[in-house]
């Protein structure tokens, strides 16, 4: 057990903020932790760290206990490098590997093996050695280059300062740092922003297969959360509430706890009230007033159910068409993608189709020029090259992903109802309330509610422009769980055409009929969901890697009267081929277990003590390194 929380309170003055939170975060655990914002998520957090007292209650850290926290805004040493961030974090080990050369520096110098000296240096050396080994001192280098490439800096000048990279990149860097500490708890508050596909599914693997230690992990990603997570934690109403399982396992959960909370309640409800009936009635009878007494003193010991508190109302949305549009609703031929001012082509000769009904999902990695494309298909940036063509009947409504659409100095109720004068004040407020945009909020500018408020206001204009067409753009960014639950049965549940961008992988596994991937090669179209998309791509890539045309091989002299079969040199060779991969596994395994021999060896004190014996076995060691690498170059080569 790491850590042990039991009924602890915390307030800022007047306003309470956990209550009687229960928790248990055990060795190697995996969990998530939810809860709508200002749910007292962040509170919780840092008294876990240390950082912030509590009022009452009990917190128990296990001795020698390490906590690593990627907070939303991790901050780095902007004056150094890369590797230099990175290579901190071994600090430890280093110095520890410049001890072990000045004790050899120093043993060498001493005269006589045999000396007190040279005795008391070697077993110094000898202590420093195995808890160097221990850590895995010699592959720190290795263990580096291994998570800066996952985490994608394989590309990356190392020597790049810190201060010249971008927010994207100094989280990931900040993640990297923190899965090289491996310290026993490890908490991550929304690690997923700014990572794009590749590098999320490599630290998902990376924390389910590799990392040791417990995880926290706080993320709107219900995804990232399905596959990293055993346990999930919500924070509702100041209360935490535990369930086993990932997200998609909460979700039905949760469901279940409060119709059974909601059950026992109406059940004791009931059974207080003829309780109470009876006393009345016969309390002043003698003949059950004893009867009527202790059940009036059950009912002051009876431990008191609470009432369910009253589910949050999820917003509403709904996105209805007017018209049918033709069964082609877009084409699009050889279009080229154009940023910037003068217009900078970032990408030429797209075609693109979209069919009446279909609801398509766009994704690429970062900077591939999914928002742009968008923007281009609907006149917003110009294209030279190529034709676009919308279908008859068509009305398309766009999504902005940073809502740069809305004017930020109209009132949000001003904003709708300009954009519909026609209609009455009563539905205006009815569809801002809908998404839970009423009373005085609606009287704000829009450049001062919250980035999650403006995603709704812009949900409602789509609402009421009722377009048989949508585009969005990273709808769900800036959007609440329940309220990205709501969306996505809304984009279900339209009727007309979709196309959307979109990072979130638990949107792409539910709403799209078809994946279409951008690259710079151009768009690779995949008939499914993402999982399916995540199959195919890995099956096509398995497909390409077995059709990949080998080095061309000198062909041997065809012998007379051999027609279509193997000569005898042919053959020959084959078998000189098979007799020495047999010849290189018996090697591999000889060389494999005299390593084990000298790291055995390396642990007596007879030989950690003598200085020559260590040196030889060094450098066999070495020896037999380089040996069983050649080995294993020259059996995959003939295996190829």
């Amino acid at each position: 057990m790491l850590i042990s929380i039991s009924d602890l309170n915390k307030s800022f003055g007047e306003n309470e903020i956990l209550k009687n939170i229960n928790l248990t975060i055990e060795d190697g655990g995996r969990y998530g932790l939810i809860g709508v914002n200002g749910a007292g998520k962040s509170t919780l957090l840092n008294i876990i760290m240390g950082e912030l007292d509590y009022d009452s209650g009990e917190l128990y850290r296990a001795p020698g206990l390490t906590i690593g926290y990627l907070k939303q805004n991790s901050g780095l040493d902007r004056g150094s490098t890369i590797i230099r961030e990175m290579r901190n974090v071994f600090s430890e080990l280093l110095k520890a590997e410049d001890d072990l050369r000045r004790l050899e520096e120093r043993m060498r110098n001493v005269g006589g093996h045999s000396s007190s000296d040279y005795k008391s240096l070697m077993a110094e050396y000898a202590k420093k050695q195995a808890w160097f080994e221990s850590r895995d001192g010699y592959n720190i280098d290795v263990r580096i280059k291994t998570v800066l490439n996952g985490m994608g800096f394989s590309d990356k000048d190392l020597d790049t300062e810190i201060s010249t990279l971008s927010g994207g990149e100094k989280t990931r860097l900040a993640i990297a740092s923190l899965l090289l500490e491996e310290p026993s708890l490890l908490i991550l508050d929304e690690p997923t922003n700014h990572l794009d596909f590749k590098t999320l599914e490599w630290l998902e693997n990376y924390l389910v297969n590799d990392y040791k230690g417990a995880l926290l992990i706080v993320s709107h990603d219900r995804y990232f959360l399905d596959v990293t997570v055993e346990n999930m934690l919500e924070l509702e109403r100041r209360k935490l509430y535990s369930y086993k399982g990932n997200y998609s396992k909460y979700t039905v959960l949760r469901a279940e706890r409060i119709a059974l909370w909601q059950k026992e309640y109406e059940a004791q409800q009931l059974e207080i009230e003829k309780m109470r009936t009876y006393v009345e009635k016969n309390i002043t009878r003698a003949s059950t007033s004893a009867s009527a007494k202790s059940r009036v003193k059950a009912l002051e010991n009876m431990e008191i159910i609470e009432k369910p508190d009253a589910e949050i109302k999820p917003i509403k949305l709904k996105f209805e068409i007017t018209k049918e549009p033709y069964k082609d609703v877009l084409t699009a031929s050889g279009i080229d993608i154009s940023v910037g001012e003068p217009p900078e082509t970032l990408r030429e000769n797209i075609s693109f189709s979209l069919k009446r009904g279909e609801k398509v999902a766009l994704i690429g990695d970062n900077g591939i020029g999914k928002s742009s494309f968008l923007k281009t298909l609907l006149g917003i940036n110009p294209h030279k090259e190529g034709e676009i063509v919308w279908g008859r009947n068509t009305t398309v409504s766009y999504y902005e992903q940073e809502n740069l659409n809305l004017d930020p100095d109209k009132l949000a109720i001003d904003e709708l109802w300009d954009r519909f004068p026609r209609l009455p004040e009563a539905r205006i407020r009815g569809v801002l309330g809908s998404v839970r945009l009423s009373k005085d909020d609606v009287y704000k500018p829009v450049k001062v509610i919250s980035g999650g408020e403006r995603a709704k206001l812009a949900f409602c204009i789509i609402m009421l422009e009722k377009s048989n067409v949508i585009l969005f753009d990273e709808p769900t960014n800036h959007l609440d769980l329940p309220s990205k639950e709501v969306l996505e049965q809304a984009m279900s549940e339209y009727p007309g055409t979709l196309l959307f961008v979109s990072h979130d992988r638990y949107l792409l596994n539910k709403v799209p009929t078809k994946i279409v991937e951008m690259t710079a090669d151009g768009m690779t179209v995949y008939d499914g969901n993402f999982d399916y998309y995540k199959k195919r791509r890995e099956w096509l890539r398995q497909r390409e890697a077995e059709n990949k045309p080998k080095a061309p091989e000198k062909p041997a002299p065809k012998q007379a009267g051999s027609g279509g079969h193997r000569s005898k040199e042919q053959r020959r060779a084959e078998a000189q081929r098979k007799q020495r991969i047999s010849e290189l596994e018996r090697l591999i395994a000889e060389t494999e277990e005299r390593l084990s021999e000298i790291e055995i060896e390396m642990t007596k004190e007879e030989i950690f003590s003598d200085y020559e014996a260590m040196n030889g076995l060094t450098a066999e060691m070495q020896d037999k390194n380089e040996c069983l690498d050649q080995y294993y170059a020259e059996w995959e080569e003939l295996q190829e």
